[in-house]
Parts: C-alpha cells; structure tokens; sequence
C-alpha cells in the first residue's frame, strides 16, 4: 500500500477526526462570537473544484457580513469591504478554515493539497496545469505558505483580480505540479507543520 493510493487518506481521515475533536471547544467559542458579532449563519457554504474538477460544497466558518446580491456575484480576489470584525481575526489566523476539517472526513479534501478554486477559473488550468486537478484539493499546501498574506498583496493592487488570475494563480499551480511529484508522508507532514509554525509566528 502506498502513500498516494491508501496511505495518504488513511492519514487525512485519522488527523482531521482527531484535529476536529480536539479543537471542537474552540470551533464553538468561534461559533458563538460569529453569531454575537452580526447577522447570519456561522458557516459559509461555497461551490468549489474538487479532484477531476468535480464541484463540492466547501464549508469554512462565515467573515463576511451577509449579502445576497454579492454573494450571488461570486468570490471575488481581494475583497473586503464585507469583512466582519470576528471576520478579520479569523482570516487572519486561517481559523475561517478549520471547518473544512468536515471536508476532510467526508473525503471532499485533503489536509495538504491545492487550494480549491472556484468553478469560474477552471479555465485557466488548461493543458499545462491540468495535472493539478488530479489531486484533492486541501486545506494547506507549499503555494499557501508562500502566498499567506495574499490578501494584503491584493488589497494593494488597482485590479486585484486582473492580479489574481494573471500573476498569483498561475504561480500557485506551477507550485503545485511540483508538490505533485513530490507527494510523500514525509513531505506532507513537513508542511502541516511549516503552515502551523508560520501562523503562529507570522512575523
């Protein structure tokens, strides 16, 4: 059995169990201040790409204020005019993402993996990039650790999705073709470990 075809959902579905049950106080503690701050669920549910480019609904917890029109407009790179202030700390911190320990469980995602992209992007994995789809999105991978402040560097740009589409996305999947051929137990866990050593000392 090797790491890629067993062992490496074996690993996924043990640590997101256990991480999920252990940091269960805390996703309650978010639950309640998101609820207290505004208006809202505290999920926030979103089609994204999964492995093949299948769609699934990713969960993550809710930071922006609650509004049908622009929520109907879709993800847009950079914005934040929406962000709620419990929102900013847990963006910040990548707490936003703890819920996606669900995705995990259920087989949806990885722990490290490409981040999963929005449908409207699926054209830009084009022949060069298309190998990328062959894995399971996760909730961290090397271009996530290398772009932690992407908010902030698109929030300086005049066109921050001209940005995100042109320099940003291009980079992150060329990051990802090469973890592709560098998948190992060894290696996924060096960056789960980077990931939580960068968020707790960002500076």
């Amino acid at each position: 059995m090797s790491y890629k075809t067993c062992g490496k959902r074996i690993f996924d579905f043990v640590c997101a169990l256990i991480g999920f049950l252990v940091l269960s106080p805390l996703l309650v503690i978010i639950a309640i201040l998101i609820k207290v701050d505004s208006k809202g669920p505290v999920f926030f549910f979103q089609e994204r790409m999964g492995k093949e480019g299948k769609i699934f609904r990713l969960v993550k917890f809710r930071s922006m204020y609650v509004d049908p029109v622009q929520e109907k407009k879709g993800f847009t790179p950079g914005d934040s005019s929406r962000i709620t202030r419990i929102g900013k700390f847990i963006r910040k911190t990548k707490i936003d993402e703890l819920p996606e320990l669900i995705n995990v469980i259920k087989g949806e995602m990885s722990l490290v993996g490409p981040r999963p992209e929005v449908p409207r992007y699926k054209h830009i994995y084009d022949a060069e990039y298309r190998a990328v789809l062959t894995l399971k999105p996760g909730i961290t991978d090397p271009a996530s650790i290398k772009y932690k402040d992407e908010e902030e560097i698109l929030a300086r740009s005049s066109d921050p999705e001209k940005m995100y589409i042109e320099t940003i996305l291009p980079d992150k999947l060329k990051i990802n073709l090469s973890y592709l051929k560098e998948i190992s137990f060894c290696n996924d866990l060096k960056i789960i470990l980077d990931t939580i050593v960068r968020l707790i000392f960002r500076h």
